[in-house]
């Protein structure tokens, strides 16, 4: 398998020719580090990153996870460089990235649900791919999802339980499945015109 099959969806986005150049793919905007050597990028993680920063954002993770008050939760998040908004609601469960938080960025009433996992990182065969998550204003992660790097989540959209995001959500958009699609789009408010 190539690394880019393994990414997700590189030759879909770059075949799809009604892709604004505005709005590049994900595996475009990821920080690629080439890893060389007999074995995959992952045994390079302790290069990749400190890892007593690494052990500090487990357990604080951890903490957090099964932490019942979305206060204190959130508090504990920002702790180890997650951007988070007022009134963000991470559900039992939820997982930031260990390696690189502070990657991740959560506007103002958001929702991460139940298990979701936000991932800032790819360790492929031959290299490491870093890229920052977004979860704009008001959006909603389902139970289970699984949002890779480089991924933004637009502001009111939904990703239903269980999806894997390998792509930008649109604002107001509902996307579902593996990996997730469109499957729905809120209709514009209506203007006082």
């Amino acid at each position: 398998m190539r690394d880019d099959d393994a990414a997700g969806t590189r030759d879909e986005a770059d075949s799809d020719p009604t892709r604004d150049d505005a709005d590049p793919a994900r595996s475009d905007r990821l920080d690629r580090f080439p890893t060389p050597g007999v074995r995959n990028s992952l045994w390079s993680w302790p290069d990749a990153k400190s890892p007593l920063a690494v052990v500090r954002n487990y357990v604080v993770i951890v903490l957090a996870r099964i932490c019942p008050s979305l206060r204190l939760k959130n508090w504990l998040l920002r702790r180890i460089g997650v951007t988070v908004g007022a009134g963000v609601a991470w559900g039992l469960e939820s997982t930031p990235d260990v390696f690189w938080p502070e990657r991740i960025t959560v506007e103002d009433d958001a929702i991460i649900g139940y298990d979701a996992t936000l991932l800032c990182h790819e360790f492929l065969r031959e290299e490491y791919r870093l890229g920052d998550v977004v979860v704009e204003e008001g959006a909603m992660i389902g139970a289970g999802a699984v949002v890779l790097p480089g991924v933004t989540i637009g502001e009111g959209a939904r990703v239903a339980a269980n999806s894997l995001v390998a792509e930008d959500v649109p604002p107001g958009a509902t996307v579902a499945g593996v990996p997730a699609e469109v499957v729905s789009q809120a209709e514009s408010a209506p203007s006082d015109d």
